[in-house]
């Protein structure tokens, strides 16, 4: 006897025949930014749903028929995903029961379930008054900035709510600090690397400075073997064995460092406001909030450098030796923590500082009329092909 129909399978139905109409169109034709936005749209509402449905499928027991012992084996075993996948799902479901403005956006496709699970996160062990008193707030925030400023801010809101339980997460945060390094069977190694914000700024600036003199090795030698301005393909390394050449150089100079000279003091630079001297959060230069208390561990064996925001814009900086041309460049990386370019998000330790009036046309070089662009943007708005580190 034939199943008896119902509205939901009747809509996969369709649905079916439609995502063949629509898998049948060859994507090179005429997609333009629109499309594709749409596009992500109708994914998001469609893993929204399918979290909703995941959520109802859970509580339902009905996995139990199967002799499973949770949604989440159903999910890995009958579906294939991966087991952290299938508790995804199903922790979403759960969160979206306190969350029902996000559950809404999420369903029409402003919201993704990254932005929801930033949230939830935020929101957790927050009562449910404050949850309901903010959230429209939270999801417009969402809907309104790039991922990486959303997230930003959804820290800054849960450290306001709970400072105290804010320095817990973040001590143990830094606990779950971990380096996995072995040998495979082909003998090559490979590892995982888990470290507290601080801990990763003091680790990645280095990496990136080492890496970045490897890469001014590799460009004068591709000059002078083509006897011109190479291109990034023409480099004999890629960044990313630049950035394992730069790991073991690190390894090499602590082993070649005798140890009776003064251990040299990590860089790494911190935003702090005026308000966070009375209690709120600071971010590192990277952009990655932190909580005052994250700070302490570090107090005397760092070097700190002094940065004033002025109303204006500028930004004094204290002098410091390790500083790569000056205190104004440093001020305009901290300023501005990434390319200016539109839609663009590299990192500051990965730009160049550029003239916003071209220094040829009479433009100072001053923190006013400076800004960071990535070696592409920057090329890109000089209209040549030039070595990525000058401005």
């Amino acid at each position: 006897m034939e199943a008896p129909s119902s509205p939901l399978l009747e809509a996969l139905t369709r649905l079916d025949h439609d995502l063949d109409t629509l898998v049948g169109i060859d994507p090179t034709d005429r997609i333009d930014g629109p499309l594709l936005q749409r596009l992500q749209a109708v994914r998001a509402r469609t893993d929204g749903y399918v979290t909703l449905a995941t959520k109802a499928f859970e509580a339902s027991k009905v996995w139990a028929t199967s002799g499973a012992k949770s949604a989440e084996a159903w999910l890995a075993g009958e579906c294939g995903l991966p087991k952290s996948e299938a508790r995804r799902q199903v922790r979403r479901g759960t969160e979206l029961g306190r969350l029902p403005q996000a559950k809404e956006a999420w369903l029409q496709g402003t919201l993704t379930g990254d932005h929801v699970d930033a949230i939830a996160r935020a929101t957790a062990g927050v009562s449910d008054d404050i949850v309901t008193r903010d959230e429209e707030h939270l999801v417009k925030e969402a809907e309104n900035d790039d991922f990486d400023a959303f997230a930003k801010k959804m820290a800054y809101w849960a450290y306001r709510q709970d400072r105290a339980g804010a320095e817990s997460k973040a001590a143990a945060q830094r606990a779950r600090r971990s380096v996995q390094l072995a040998p495979g069977p082909d003998g090559m190694y490979g590892g995982h690397i888990a470290l507290d914000p601080i801990s990763g700024a003091i680790v990645s600036n280095e990496l990136t400075r080492l890496e970045s003199e490897f890469f001014e090795a590799d460009w004068a030698e591709a000059k002078g073997r083509l006897d011109r301005d190479p291109t990034v393909k023409d480099l004999q390394r890629t960044p990313a064995q630049r950035r394992a050449d730069a790991l073991v150089e690190m390894a090499t100079r602590s082993a070649a460092a005798p140890t009776r000279f003064r251990r040299p003091a990590p860089l790494f630079s911190v935003l702090i406001g005026y308000e966070t001297l009375c209690g709120p959060m600071c971010e590192l230069a990277q952009g990655l909030p932190l909580t005052p208390g994250s700070l302490l561990p570090f107090v005397e064996a760092a070097d700190f450098e002094r940065a004033v925001f002025r109303p204006s814009g500028r930004v004094e900086v204290s002098e410091k030796s390790r500083f790569f041309t000056g205190a104004d460049r440093r001020g305009i990386e901290i300023r501005d923590q990434m390319c200016q370019a539109e839609n663009c998000f590299v990192r500051a330790e990965f730009c160049q500082v550029d003239h916003i009036v071209p220094y040829s046309e009479g433009g100072p070089t001053t923190q006013e009329n400076g800004r960071l662009l990535c070696g592409f943007h920057n090329r890109q708005r000089n209209g040549k092909n030039r070595h990525p580190n000058t401005s």
